[in-house]
C-alpha cells in the first residue's frame, strides 16, 4: 500500500497539512504518539467544561485569511484574554496599562504613569543592558520589574534574571490606556466546543493512528510493504536524527488539575499569573470562564515550568545563541534528507502562536501543490 504522505503528529501544524493535501487529492496517513489528537490544543470536557489539558490556548490573529479558515471548523465565542497578575496581597491587570499604574502608584493619567517609568528608568542608569534584567529594568524601570516580571521570568526559565540574554525581552507593551485586552489582534476568541473538535473536523476522512511512536511504525511499514511518498515530520528536529549533533534544550510544563463539583467560580478569572518566584506555580487557569460558563462546579489548573528531560513534553525552545546555532546544523542535515519534511513549533524549533502554525501549515501545503502540479 502507498500513501502520498505519512504526517507524523496530529497537532495543529501536522493537522492542517493533512486537510489541505487531502482537499488536494493526496493520500495522507497521520501518526501521534500521544492518545489522542490535536496536540497541545487538546481540549476534554470535564464536569460540563471543556478543559485546556495543556495550558491556556487563546485563539487571536490579525490575518484575516487565517481568521475566514479556522471559521470553517468551529464557531468561535468573544472572549478576550485579560489575565490577572498577583503578587503577595496585590492584584494587578495585565497587559501593563493604565490599571496596572493606577493600582501600582495610586495616579490616574498617562502623564503620571509615564513620568514615574522614565524617571526609574534614568535611575537604572542602564544604556547598554547586559542582561534580561538589565534590558527589563531600561524598558519599564523598577517597581513594574520587580513585582510583575522578575519572578514570573525566572521561574519560567528556571534561572536568574541576571543569567537570562537580554535579547529575550526585545520591548515591553507599556500601554498608556485602561484596556485590559492582552492582545492587539483584530480577531480573537475560543472555539465553542473546544479544540479537539476543530482538529477532529481538519482529519475527517484522513486514516489517524494515536498511540503510535513514529521509529517502531515505520518498522512495522517496511515489514508490510506500506511506503509513503513524503513524511512531514512535526516531532522534534535533533530526535529525528538521534542526538547525533548533540540535544537542543526545550522549557517543559507540569499541570496540576483540580476538579471542584461544589465550587462554582474558584478565582473569577480565566488566567491569573501569580509574579513571586517563591509561589512555585506561574498561573492558575479556570477553564470554564473561557466559555462563560454557568456550571455548578469548576476545574481549576497549577501550570508549573520544569527543566526539559528525555521524555518529557517539550513546550518551549531555548532559543539562545548554543542552541540556535546547533539549530541551524541541524537544518542542514534536514535540508539533505530526501522527501522529508519538517514543520511545527518542535520540528522548526520555533516559538509559534496557533494563527502563524496554521499559516504556516498552509504555505508548506501550497509549496507542496506546486511542486506536484
Amino acid at each position: 500500500m502507498r500513501y502520498d504522505y505519512l504526517i507524523v503528529g496530529a497537532g495543529l501544524f501536522g493537522s492542517v497539512f493533512a486537510s489541505e493535501m487531502k482537499k488536494k487529492g493526496k493520500t495522507c496517513l497521520v501518526i501521534d504518539k500521544r492518545n489522542h489528537v490535536a496536540g497541545n490544543i487538546y481540549t476534554e470536557e470535564i464536569l460540563g467544561i471543556q478543559v485546556h489539558r495543556y495550558g491556556a490556548h487563546i485563539f487571536h490573529t490579525s490575518d484575516k485569511r487565517i481568521w475566514e479558515y479556522i471559521g470553517q471548523y468551529a464557531e468561535f465565542n468573544r472572549f478576550v484574554n485579560s489575565p490577572v497578575a498577583v503578587y503577595g496581597d496585590e492584584l494587578y491587570n495585565l497587559p501593563f496599562n493604565m490599571n496596572t499604574f493606577s493600582r501600582m502608584w495610586g495616579i490616574r493619567t498617562p502623564a503620571e504613569a509615564k513620568a514615574i517609568i522614565d524617571r526609574q528608568i534614568r535611575e537604572s542608569g542602564i544604556s547598554e543592558p547586559e542582561n534580561l534584567e538589565e534590558q527589563a529594568l531600561s524598558l519599564a524601570g523598577k517597581d513594574v520589574y520587580e513585582k510583575l516580571i522578575k519572578g514570573y521570568t525566572e521561574k519560567q526559565w528556571g534561572r536568574s534574571c541576571k543569567e537570562l540574554p537580554a535579547f529575550i525581552i526585545k520591548r515591553i507593551p507599556l500601554r498608556f490606556t485602561y484596556d485590559n485586552n492582552y492582545f492587539d489582534d483584530l480577531y480573537q476568541g475560543i472555539p465553542v466546543g473546544g479544540y479537539t473538535a476543530v482538529v477532529e473536523k481538519m482529519l475527517e476522512g484522513i486514516e489517524v493512528y494515536t498511540g503510535t511512536e513514529y521509529k517502531g511504525f515505520l518498522e512495522k511499514c517496511g515489514k508490510k510493504g506500506i511506503v509513503f511518498g513524503k513524511i512531514l515530520y512535526t516531532g522534534m528536529i535533533d530526535e529525528y536524527f538521534n542526538y547525533e549533533l548533540g540535544s537542543l534544550e526545550y522549557r517543559s510544563l507540569r499541570f496540576e488539575q483540580e476538579e471542584m463539583p461544589d465550587c462554582g467560580n474558584y478565582q473569577g478569572n480565566a488566567v491569573v499569573n501569580y509574579t513571586q518566584r517563591s509561589v512555585p506555580y506561574t498561573r492558575i487557569i479556570e477553564h470554564k470562564h473561557f466559555e462563560f460558563g454557568v456550571q455548578p462546579g469548576t476545574v481549576i489548573t497549577k501550570e508549573y515550568p520544569a527543566q526539559w528531560q528525555p521524555g518529557d513534553e517539550p513546550y518551549y525552545p531555548v532559543n539562545d545563541e548554543r542552541n540556535e546555532k546547533l539549530f541551524r546544523e541541524y537544518k542542514k542535515l534536514a535540508q539533505k534528507e530526501e522527501n522529508v519534511l519538517f514543520g511545527g513549533r518542535l520540528g522548526q524549533y520555533k516559538y509559534y502562536d496557533m494563527d502563524k502554525v496554521i499559516g504556516a501549515a498552509l504555505d508548506m501545503a501550497e509549496a507542496e501543490a506546486q511542486y506536484f502540479a
